[in-house]
């Protein structure tokens, strides 16, 4: 495959999805039927995106095998063991997701090896790696996108730890005063999370009724209260009080590295990530959580929020940088006043439009021309050398650094 292909992507519905969000930017009916949380553009086994090809359309995954070389490009294929590395997405959280966290590349490894071996079905409930590899990610906002990413200062903690529990967490608070350094902030976490779920409840209540007193100073004290009438057993409700809420506004990014415990609670984003499914949750979910797993991948040192903007590296193009050899996230934003938008196509790449039309054309075959809109999506194999975009419409890209 050497040309510009529209790519149809799957839509996964979660519990936690917009009915509204994916369905718009689809052009669907809206409401839909039933929450959709992710659209997936990628070659995921899991769900990969179909392409016209052969006057039928076919598994991604399934052209990459046949022709790793033609779709990746060479260094790409060599490098990544003939699989696109990267898996794009348009994140749409309704309700917030749980806590969690994602294996370094040698954990990912070990852990599918060893969950192989012991005979669990890639769809068991209580399946923790559903691959072999590690899951870095950014995600970008589209819509103000709250969410918490890394733990809190231990000296930021205890303070508002003191407002909404200040006796029911006695204990706790003394262990980490003794040891205000990554080990107490560890023990701390594993109490929490291993609480008797009588004391878990009683805990849980008490803090949601003391955040009402300070909901209107920070929103910190606003979420426990929300996330107390989504989970008001769930011990995940403090989650706001040890880590790190942030609020990212339309064009604002984060990036997630391997280990770093992290929660999405409202708001559309693109996330791009490693191409990998696999997630070792810490709270506000019904579903299994391996809590020794867990521990043993969570990074437990002080975080401080970096927010991304992205860096402009031409007229139409602007990048965000990420400390990734899968991915490279960017946003193209062309106009019709503008002349058209040249691109030089050094990896396998896939475009989403987020709003207007154009047209995409391959720049050595000027009759292979495509015309996108909102809510459509190609993908330019690295067999395509050189292309341009011609319009009005912004774009988000998914692409390999080289």
């Amino acid at each position: 495959m050497k040309t510009i292909r529209i790519l149809r992507n799957p839509i996964q519905e979660y519990a936690w999805g917009s009915r509204t969000a994916i369905s718009d930017l689809l052009g669907n009916p809206s409401p839909s039927d039933n929450p959709q949380a992710e659209l997936w553009m990628g070659a995921h086994p899991k769900a990969p995106s179909r392409v016209r090809y052969g006057g039928r359309w076919v598994s991604l995954a399934k052209l990459i095998e046949k022709n790793p070389k033609n779709i990746l490009g060479e260094a790409v294929a060599e490098k990544f063991d003939n699989q696109l590395p990267y898996l794009f997405k348009v994140l749409a959280a309704a309700k917030p997701l749980s806590i969690q966290a994602h294996p370094n590349q040698n954990q990912a490894k070990q852990g599918f090896e060893r969950e192989n071996r012991l005979n669990i079905p890639l769809d068991a409930p209580e399946r923790n790696y559903k691959d072999d590899n590690h899951k870095p990610e950014c995600i970008c906002a589209l819509t103000p996108f709250w969410g918490l990413n890394g733990f809190r200062k231990i000296g930021d903690i205890l303070p508002l730890m003191e407002k909404i529990a200040p006796k029911r967490l006695e204990k706790e608070f003394d262990e980490l005063l003794k040891h205000p350094d990554f080990q107490g902030l560890k023990g701390l976490f594993h109490a929490l999370i291993t609480m008797d779920p009588e004391r878990k409840k009683e805990v849980v209540g008490n803090a949601a009724i003391n955040a009402r007193d300070y909901s209107k100073e920070d929103p910190i004290f606003k979420w426990i209260i929300k996330l107390y009438n989504e989970y008001p057993s769930d011990i995940g409700v403090l989650s706001p009080i040890f880590l790190n809420l942030v609020c990212l506004q339309p064009g604002q990014a984060m990036f997630l590295p391997a280990g770093e415990p992290h929660a999405y609670f409202d708001g559309v984003g693109i996330e791009l990530m490693a191409n990998s499914d696999n997630v070792l949750r810490g709270g506000l979910t019904p579903k299994h959580m391996d809590v020794p797993e867990l521990l043993r991948v969570l990074n437990f040192d002080e975080q401080e929020i970096n927010i991304l903007l992205p860096r402009k590296i031409s007229d139409y193009e602007s990048v965000y940088d990420t400390p990734t050899e899968e991915f490279l996230l960017s946003v193209i934003s062309v106009e019709k006043s503008m002349k058209r938008a040249n691109f030089i196509n050094k990896s396998v790449e896939i475009l989403l439009c987020t709003d207007g039309k154009a047209k995409i054309t391959d720049f050595n075959k000027k009759k292979d021309t495509i015309m996108i809109e909102k809510g459509m999506s190609v993908i330019i194999p690295a067999g395509v050398d050189e292309y341009s975009i011609k319009g009005n419409a912004v774009f988000y890209k998914a692409s390999v650094p080289m």
